[in-house]
């Protein structure tokens, strides 16, 4: 339960960091200051709900296209999140594109880099 409560925390601040990086980086890539902790909020439980569903089925039946799955998964939530909430505003498409890459990539780094959540984990696995 720990470990799933701490991953939870991480991928709510990683979350955060790619959506404000986004929108550091990008011109028609806003945040609204008041609603974009539930912005993350619904980013990041519909990013932890598609994620590993999506992961599963590419697994078993499309493994060399795991990393454009996770850029279409990544547009999905980010999608979803910029209709059902004012927290983030994406204008364009290639700031939609743009967007989805960089939170993306946000992503990978943390899936990569070591940490508690990494050793958590494991022991799933095993």
């Amino acid at each position: 339960m720990e470990a799933l409560v701490l991953r939870i925390g991480l991928a709510f601040l990683a979350n955060a960091i790619a959506l404000f990086l986004a929108a550091l980086l990008l011109d028609d890539f806003e945040i609204n200051a008041l609603s974009f902790v539930v912005a993350v909020v619904l980013f990041t439980v519909a990013s932890l709900l598609l994620r590993p569903i999506v992961g599963w089925v590419v697994l078993r039946h499309a493994r060399p296209l795991i990393g454009i799955i996770g850029l279409v998964v990544t547009f999905v939530v980010l999608l979803v999140t910029d209709l059902l909430s004012d927290g983030i505003e994406v204008s364009g498409a290639g700031t939609w594109i743009l967007a989805t890459v960089i939170i993306w990539l946000a992503t990978v780094v943390l899936e990569l880099a070591p940490g508690p959540w990494r050793r958590a984990a494991g022991r799933r696995r095993n």
